[in-house]
């Protein structure tokens, strides 16, 4: 009966990812939004400060953030087996799609209408990462450190070309300091996080 039920929960994961694979155009940052919306307000399989740290660390890792997303994810949920099948969900549309791409676009791609089409699909997939960005940023962004952090992050990137590695690792060389040496601050900052969920 366990392994029954267990067996149900890895096609769960493999089926929700599968569908964020396949209806999410513009690669990681796009697919944030519904991973947030189906891991978090769907299935309610982790909450959303869980989701916001998760995007931080996938970002900070190499390779695709949708992909390390749902390496982390499934692992959360159901252990190794829910990481492989989360991991495999959400590459295999992709893998598909790219095949066809590859056999079939190169003649179809200066027609007028996959121009079109694309020429709809670009601006929608800023929106979705907006999206993200948005929510992300109201789960986050907890106190005027945070508010300064982002500001910071933003100039640094935009303006002189930081690597986004860096930034991640001067923002946690950030909060280390803070956690050392204001514990009281640290655990408001950690509270007000909390009651945001």
């Amino acid at each position: 009966m366990k392994n029954k039920s267990q067996l149900k929960l890895l096609l769960e994961i493999f089926t929700v990812f599968f569908k964020i694979g396949s209806f999410t155009f513009g690669g990681g940052y796009a697919m944030i939004p519904l991973i947030e919306k189906e891991v978090v307000e769907n299935k309610k399989w982790v909450a959303e400060e869980e989701v916001v740290d998760v995007f931080a660390v996938a970002q900070s890792m190499p390779g695709a953030i949708a992909i390390n997303s749902a390496t982390f994810i499934g692992y959360k949920i159901s252990g190794k087996k829910g990481s492989l099948v989360a991991t495999i969900g959400v590459i295999l549309p992709s893998f598909f799609i790219i095949t066809l791409i590859a056999v079939f676009f190169s003649r179809f791609q200066d027609t007028p209408v996959v121009k079109a089409v694309f020429s709809g699909i670009r601006p929608a997939i800023v929106g979705l990462i907006s999206v993200a960005a948005i929510k992300v940023g109201k789960a986050s962004i907890v106190d005027n450190t945070g508010i300064l952090l982002s500001i910071l992050s933003v100039i640094l990137v935009v303006i002189f070309d930081v690597q986004a590695i860096f930034v991640i690792l001067g923002g946690a060389a950030v909060g280390l300091a803070i956690y050392c040496l204001f514990p009281e601050r640290t655990a408001k900052i950690l509270s007000n996080g909390g009651n945001k969920g």
